[in-house]
């Protein structure tokens, strides 16, 4: 079996990419002298909510996923976050090795609806690892990467927060049937209004609902 052991040493939000995603620093160790030719390593990454506290506020947000707080003995379980998978260059000892994590806006989705619910903080995350190495000197060896390789990993909510303002900045998103985004597309066009924001607002209007409330102070700054 392959004697190789894994950690995260830090994340970052990629400004280039063409959608959301966070670029996780992996370090990798196979001890003894045998070289690792090449590493086909996958990752498989899993939010442990029960490994943080949470104030009032996230905990009003975080219902729909959990429910009240007196059920969260039952209710705070593990949420799948993403997989991903990177090939890692030949290395002897140990090496470093970034792993980008395309990620997702829609709140329909758990994961990013608990990350949408923090406020400031870390996020608990379990990185759990499998692969194949090729291995050994003078020729190739292929050893599978044992499935109890994991690594512990807390995450700055303020890196997924820069990540999503990078692609939405002051936005949210919204996801719908095909069915009512035609029916909201015919009411656009009815009317001429010049954006789907304005289309909302006037439904909201119509509706005797208050488009242009007063501005609440972000949920940073609530005390």
């Amino acid at each position: 079996m392959s004697d190789l052991a894994f950690s995260c040493t830090g994340v970052r939000a990629d400004p280039y990419a063409a959608g959301p995603t966070l670029v996780f620093r992996l370090r990798i160790t196979a001890s003894g002298p045998e070289r690792v030719h090449a590493l086909a390593l996958r990752c498989q990454f899993r939010i442990e909510p029960a490994r943080r506290r949470y104030t009032d506020t996230e905990a009003a947000h975080l219902g729909d996923l959990f429910g009240e707080r007196d059920r969260w003995g039952s209710t705070l379980n593990p949420l799948q976050f993403a997989h991903a998978s990177v090939v890692v260059p030949g290395f002897t000892g140990a090496t470093e090795v970034d792993l980008p994590v395309p990620c997702t806006y829609d709140t329909d989705i758990a994961s990013a609806k608990y990350f949408a619910a923090l406020d400031t903080g870390e996020v608990p995350l379990l990185l759990l690892f499998s692969g194949t190495a090729f291995r050994g000197a003078g020729g190739f060896r292929v050893q599978p990467v044992p499935w109890d390789r994991e690594a512990a990993y807390r995450m700055p909510v303020a890196v997924w927060r820069e990540m999503i303002e990078q692609h939405f900045p002051g936005c949210g998103w919204l996801r719908l049937s095909r069915t009512a985004m035609d029916a909201l597309g015919a009411y656009r066009s009815r009317r001429a209004l010049p954006s789907w924001e304005e289309t909302v607002l006037t439904l909201l209007a119509a509706a005797g609902q208050d488009p242009h409330p007063t501005p609440v102070r972000p949920r940073e700054a609530l005390s």
